[in-house]
């Protein structure tokens, strides 16, 4: 690893690559936004055809903005020294921008517009800036001066769509938020300067294995608080008791699926693999869907514990069996990332939730949860009977097994 100048803020070789509490001390932000993505979500139960699409998009936007400020912070952190005061000073200052997001986020894509933009940009150009200041001479502040360079060339699609119509925010900030993606998936390219393909950063892999669990815990506790603070603001029935029961099974059904082999050998994963900043990336985007799958699944909750025999809506079947679907879908993609394979009960899971759903849209919401649960249970027996008397699996992930010594002098 290249000393010098600024070389205090790597992660040493000998760092035990564990989250630490600053981090958890970070996440309090984006347990606000979470709650606050969900509540967004659960305002379109009402909502049909072109009016119900737009608003999950508009949400999903917004989702996708916090998601990439939470993950890019993840990356600083496997890169960098957490314990050194300025790596602890722009975890803080992001908190603080995240936090600002999350307050601003019911109204975002109306009057708040302009203080959310405000605080994505705060941390997308000027943190970045900052990090390569403290590197100074460093080799690596080539890649924050990256990240700034991009973010500032979409700042304007960010303030437009701030400042101009409303009937414009939504296709200027989706224009914005996809140059910013799309720059992380190309390594922010930059004339003659080239490219830094994250999947060939220098990481701690064992600490990004953490907060994918950690993200995930988080987005499983949201869900659980909405099932308390729903059925503890409903006048009390059986139907709803019912209901309670059943969306807690849920959860725990989606907690216990997740950590069965898969999720419990991310973190022997990505220590295992020779390019482990490749795995993460395939890892991150898993985590993003399995995030989402959760918080859409817990609008689903809401829905069937405040009305769980009403008359079945286009909504309640999107977040109802929609978010088991897309659980199903990006579950899978971790077991391929962690065993190169795919079990047959999660194939099993998938084409039945598919085939029950037009069914499913004739019936009342607590019968869609159920047929869900009912199904998430089948998965989980399935795996526990697969498994059973079998030694634990060893993680053999067909990515990321390049030699570590293949990286680029600034990784």
């Amino acid at each position: 690893m290249a000393a010098g100048p600024g070389a205090e803020l790597l992660r040493p070789r000998t760092s035990s690559g564990r989250a630490t509490f600053l981090e958890l001390f970070f996440d309090l932000a984006f347990v606000v936004a979470l709650t606050r993505v969900t509540q967004r979500f659960a305002d379109l139960g009402d909502d049909t055809g072109w009016t119900l699409v737009a608003g999950f998009g508009r949400t999903l936007l917004l989702f996708l903005a916090l998601w990439l400020i939470w993950s890019h912070t993840t990356w600083i952190t496997s890169r960098y020294e957490p314990e050194r005061a300025i790596i602890q000073a722009v975890v803080v200052g992001t908190m603080f921008a995240g936090l600002v997001m999350a307050v601003t986020l019911p109204r975002a894509m109306e009057e708040r517009a302009l203080p959310f933009a405000a605080a994505y940009l705060m941390v997308m150009v000027v943190r970045p800036l900052v990090v390569a200041a403290a590197l100074r001479g460093h080799p690596r502040r080539l890649v924050p001066f990256r990240l700034a360079a991009w973010a500032a060339a979409s700042a304007p699609l960010w303030l437009a769509g701030a400042l101009g119509p409303d009937r414009l925010r939504l296709p200027l900030w989706a224009a914005a938020l996809a140059v910013d993606y799309l720059a992380w998936a190309v390594g922010w390219p930059l004339p003659r300067l080239g490219a830094s393909a994250v999947g060939r950063w220098r990481i701690a892999g064992t600490h990004l294995a953490d907060r994918h669990q950690q993200i995930f815990l988080i987005a499983l506790g949201e869900s659980i608080l909405v099932i308390g603070m729903v059925f503890s603001g409903t006048d009390y029935s059986a139907e709803r008791a019912a209901a309670f029961g059943v969306a807690f099974a849920t959860s725990a059904l989606l907690w216990r699926i997740y950590f069965h082999r898969a999720g419990l050998l991310l973190t022997e994963a990505l220590g295992r693999a020779g390019m482990p900043a490749r795995l993460g990336t395939a890892s991150e985007r898993t985590h993003l869907l399995i995030v989402l799958s959760v918080l859409v699944t817990s609008v689903g909750y809401e829905l069937v514990i405040d009305q769980p025999f009403g008359p079945p809506r286009p909504s309640w079947l999107l977040f109802v069996v929609g978010g088991p679907v897309l659980f199903f879908v990006a579950r899978m993609r971790l077991e391929y990332e962690i065993f190169g394979r795919v079990s047959r009960s999660w194939m099993i899971g998938l084409v039945a939730l598919l085939l029950f759903t037009p069914a499913l849209a004739r019936w009342a919401p607590m019968v869609g949860l159920s047929v869900v649960a009912g199904v998430l249970a089948l998965v989980a027996l399935l795996d526990a009977l697969r498994n059973r008397g079998r030694p634990l699996e060893v993680s053999a992930s067909p990515i990321g097994r390049e030699a570590s010594g293949d990286r680029d002098s600034e990784a």
